[in-house]
């Protein structure tokens, strides 16, 4: 802090006076500081998405694949059903295994009901996984839902 001394004007005391240099450098450094590090503190996050191609698909190559994929249905009231095939919770294991051996492929997609437990859903992926689903796929569109055997 600077000080003024009195010159005269009848007080003759000294008179406190505040010197901003010191605040002004400090300010300035730190404007540079942020200037510089601001632009180096942008993250970026690369992601390499596959090209696609727009291929003309033959309906009649679709109908004629004689293996539907295998998709395993888990409702809110627990039913567990393969392919339109109701299961219990402990044969969908030895059932996938059986499913899994008659096909070249291991892809198993799942459409699990949004009102079904958390829990009860990763045992069934857990049993799915079990039966020797090597890779498992949500679906992303819903099913429509069956009606149930009678």
């Amino acid at each position: 802090m600077a000080m003024t001394m009195g010159t005269g004007n009848g007080r003759g005391g000294v008179a406190p006076t505040m010197n901003v240099t010191p605040l002004v450098d400090v300010v300035l450094v730190l404007l540079i500081l942020f200037m510089v590090l601001t632009p180096m503190m942008n993250k970026k996050f690369w992601i390499h998405t596959p090209k696609q191609e727009k291929k003309e698909v033959d309906q009649e190559q679709v109908n004629a694949n004689p293996t539907p994929p295998l998709v395993l249905r888990a409702m809110a009231d627990k039913t567990i059903m393969v392919n339109s095939t109701t299961l219990a919770f402990e044969e969908l294991p030895g059932r996938l295994r059986r499913m899994f051996a008659a096909r070249d492929d291991h892809v198993l997609f799942v459409d699990i009901d949004d009102e079904l437990p958390y829990a009860f859903a990763v045992d069934v992926l857990d049993q799915a996984r079990a039966g020797g689903a090597v890779t498992i796929a949500a679906l992303t569109k819903p099913l429509s839902t069956p009606e149930p055997p009678r």
